[in-house]
């Protein structure tokens, strides 16, 4: 395989995981990003542990997808990571695009 082949192929997995996140990310509530990784969950609770300088975050979050191009399964039901760097914590908005729930569609 050449170095030319295999770039195309990192950015067609690239291009499959952007489409799938466009795809799952009305599902989820909260995205959460650390220093390694990018998750979408419907539950998080950080933690901060350690004393003086020697911080570090304690996360969990359940019912998550994982951005990660070379996962088979992105879907997980628990993760808990630990990070000495800042975790950044997103609510999600519900998008002006979903039908209302009780719409009379009937006139």
């Amino acid at each position: 395989m050449s170095s030319e082949d295999l770039e195309k192929y990192e950015t067609e997995m690239e291009l499959a995981l952007y489409r799938e996140y466009r795809d799952v990310v009305g599902l989820f509530s909260h995205v959460v990003e650390t220093e390694r990784r990018f998750y979408l969950c419907n539950s998080v609770d950080v933690k901060v542990r350690g004393e003086g300088s020697e911080v570090y975050f304690d996360v969990s979050m359940s019912d998550a997808w994982v951005w990660d191009v070379y996962r088979p399964a992105r879907f997980v039901k628990n993760v808990r990571v630990v990070t000495f760097k800042d975790v950044n914590i997103e609510e999600l908005a519900k998008s002006d695009l979903e039908v209302p729930e009780h719409d009379d569609f009937s006139r």
